[in-house]
Order: C-alpha cells, then structure tokens, then sequence
C-alpha cells in the first residue's frame, strides 16, 4: 500500500501590491548647519533629499576614491561637515551627517 501525502496548508493570500509607505521621521523637514548648508543650501530638507543633494555634489566633485568606491575624500567644503577627517565611509558620512541636521 502506497502512503498517502499529507495536505499542503492553504496559502495566506498575497500581500496587497502598492507604493511602499515613506517612514515620516524620514520625510521630516531638517535644518542643516552652516557648514552643511554651503553644499545642500540652507533651507530644511528631509533627510533623503539631504543625502541625494550631498552625493550629488561628491560625484559632481569627482570626490570618491577610484580605488575605493565606498570612501569619499574631504575637500574644503565637506572638511568641516566630516569633522577634519580626509576620507571617510559612506556609512560613516552618514553617521557624520546627521549630527550637521536639527529639527525644526
């Protein structure tokens, strides 16, 4: 006698498809300081449009590092927002960033 299969559970039926809700901390107006302010412009920006705004100067200034892609070195403008520092990470230009962004 062949073993019969046990069912399968029924599936649970498929997420609703749509557009991804924005966190709202996120899409938060931010104030930058004066030394942010220089490259993203002094007006608040939620931190998205910070972080689009600064790697669009660093590309335009050609600041990553060719052998490493993931460090941007420091020119004049982004010296002080970097704390001195000649090459950070991305992810620790992050982490810099955000100390350069208060709340309204």
């Amino acid at each position: 006698m062949a073993k019969k299969k046990a069912k399968k559970p029924a599936k649970k039926a498929a997420k609703k498809s749509g557009k991804r809700k924005p966190n709202a901390k996120f899409m938060a107006p931010l104030q930058p300081s004066a030394a942010l302010a220089v490259i993203v412009g002094n007006q608040p920006l939620p931190r998205t449009q910070v972080v689009k705004k600064l790697w669009a100067y660093i590309k335009k200034a050609k600041l990553q590092d060719p052998k490493n892609r993931r460090n941007v070195r420091a020119d004049a403008k982004l010296g002080p927002v970097f704390n001195g520092k000649k090459v950070v990470s991305m992810f620790e230009m992050t982490k810099l960033v955000s100390k350069h962004l208060k709340s309204k």
